[in-house]
């Protein structure tokens, strides 16, 4: 795998320009974003984006709407975290923005100013980020490969650590992205005494125009940015990354020698052999991020003795230990449905029921009651938007084992019905679109990402601060490939939905 670090001005705009890295979050295969990127990208090749922007007739100076005076200027995805009133803000971004910010920040000047800070972030190596995107050298995804990243950096990491030190406490920051303040951009990379300056304000400034970027895409706010693509990603880790060089001077100045903190974006894994060193520790990164508009979780706050089995994430621990071998269909949905009541979203019940996918694959028929089946399974997706994809795969092979067409369209019906319960389920319905889409493509949701799919006329973006040129070629991009639905099957293939083979 490739640290983008190690990246070139070039390789990195190429990099934050694929549409994997552009939305990370798992959409249907017959959504692109390749043609939309790459024409954006060529039209506003050498120019600002002021020069897109609406003008004045007489002045020929921009002209209101700007973008930041539009709410809607991305397209947001209301993720439901726990069935009721947790929620994860996803967004893509309007392409015009993306692909802007992508331009400014890989100048040769400015991504050279930026790796500059990357090393003095990281000049203490008792301080270690593994959050830093990477590029996939192998067939695998980008995505998949920082999991391995993850697995190999933090997980095997921190059981190595053990044979160091007798404690560990864990933390992580609420809300990371919904908290970042875009202020805290310029003071990253431009040092706060600098920023701050109000002689040092000029957009040639790149902390500066990230900011005004960022505050564009967010109706003007100055607290959070977008979740959902690598870019973003990226520009959290510029933030975190000053807080570790702030971290690593006030443990300096506290004389604390004995540690180690292995950090994975937003959270933070403190080793010592004193639990008073990583209290704090822990206790001056809450006052460093308090200044940037951020703070510790208290609930996910814990310090243990026991570093090999805290090292292990609880989840992946109760379902190793836990699992039984279970022959029927339903008794074995019913312990992955335990799994979900203990540890909702976790990583262990994406890994389980991407295993129970794979018993199933093969399956022509069966005895077991499937409307029992699909009732068990959608009550684990009814509180765990993360399995969205993989529940919806499993859901499309259980309605292929159903003969009537009317008991089919009966149990979505009730799906439907059970979902409209909580608001804001573009998510699920872009997946359960994937499900009928096959099956009767006429079938209408009411997200914008489904009417797409039948209508290319449906705005994703609101573009009224654009010229009619790029607004033109926002709007009219195709992003459905039309390819790929006629070669899909209406059972969903592992293949678009699983990162790895099991």
């Amino acid at each position: 795998m490739n640290n983008i670090l190690d990246f070139t001005h070039i390789e990195a705009r190429t990099f934050f320009l694929k549409e994997e890295s552009y939305c990370n979050f798992d959409l249907p295969p017959y959504f692109t974003f390749r043609d939309l990127l790459d024409k954006v990208s060529q039209t506003i090749e050498g120019h600002d984006i002021e020069e897109f922007k609406n003008v004045d007739p007489n002045s020929g100076k921009p002209q209101r709407p700007f973008p930041s005076d539009l709410e809607n200027v991305n397209h947001l995805l209301l993720i439901n975290k726990d069935g009721k009133y947790d929620w994860r803000p996803l967004q893509l971004i309007h392409p015009a923005l993306y692909v802007a910010l992508v331009h400014i920040i890989t100048k040769k000047d400015n991504w050279n100013l930026i790796i500059e800070r990357f090393e003095r972030f990281q000049e203490n190596s008792k301080i270690r980020c593994q959050s830093i995107p990477v590029e996939t050298e192998t067939e695998l995804s980008d995505k998949a490969t920082s999991v391995i990243n993850w697995w190999q950096k933090i997980e095997q990491s921190s059981l190595e650590l053990a044979l160091q030190y007798e404690y560990i406490l864990h933390t992580d920051i609420s809300d990371c992205y919904c908290s970042i303040y875009t202020h805290s951009i310029p003071w990253a990379l431009h040092e706060k005494s600098f920023a701050k300056n109000p002689n040092n304000r000029s957009m040639d400034h790149v902390g500066n125009a990230i900011d005004k970027y960022l505050r564009d895409m967010s109706y003007g706010q100055t607290n959070g940015i977008p979740q959902g693509s690598v870019l973003m990603d990226f520009l959290a880790e510029m933030i975190l990354g000053y807080a570790d060089l702030e971290l690593s001077n006030r443990i300096a100045d506290a004389k604390i020698e004995d540690y180690e903190i292995l950090r994975y974006r937003d959270d933070y894994r403190i080793f010592a052999n004193n639990p008073q060193d990583a209290e704090e520790i822990a206790k001056f990164l809450t006052e460093i991020l308090i200044d940037l508009g951020m703070r510790l979780n208290a609930q996910k706050t814990m310090v243990s003795n026991n570093v090999i089995r805290d090292s292990i994430k609880p989840d992946k621990l109760f379902w190793n230990s836990g699992k039984k071998g279970a022959k029927g269909l339903q008794a074995h949905l019913l312990l992955i449905h335990q799994l979900a009541e203990k540890f909702p979203n976790s990583g262990s019940l994406i890994k389980a029921l991407d295993k129970y996918l794979g018993r199933i694959q093969k399956l022509e028929e069966t005895n077991e009651n499937i409307r029992i089946l699909i009732s068990i399974l959608i009550d684990i997706a009814f509180k765990n938007p993360r399995t969205y994809p993989i529940v919806c795969a499993i859901l499309s092979k259980f309605l292929s084992l159903i003969d009537e067409e009317a008991e089919r369209e009966a149990i979505l019906n009730h799906i439907a019905t059970r979902f409209s319960r909580i608001p804001n389920t573009g998510f699920i319905k872009i997946w359960l679109q994937r499900v009928t889409l096959k099956i009767d493509r006429a079938i209408e949701y009411d997200e914008k990402l489904c009417q797409r799919v039948n209508e290319n006329s449906i705005k994703i973006w609101n573009s009224d601060w654009l010229n009619d040129d790029l607004n033109s070629i926002v709007d009219s991009a195709s992003l459905i490939d039309e390819r790929v639905i006629d070669e899909m099957e209406p059972i969903i293939d592992p293949d678009e939905i699983q990162m790895f083979d099991y």
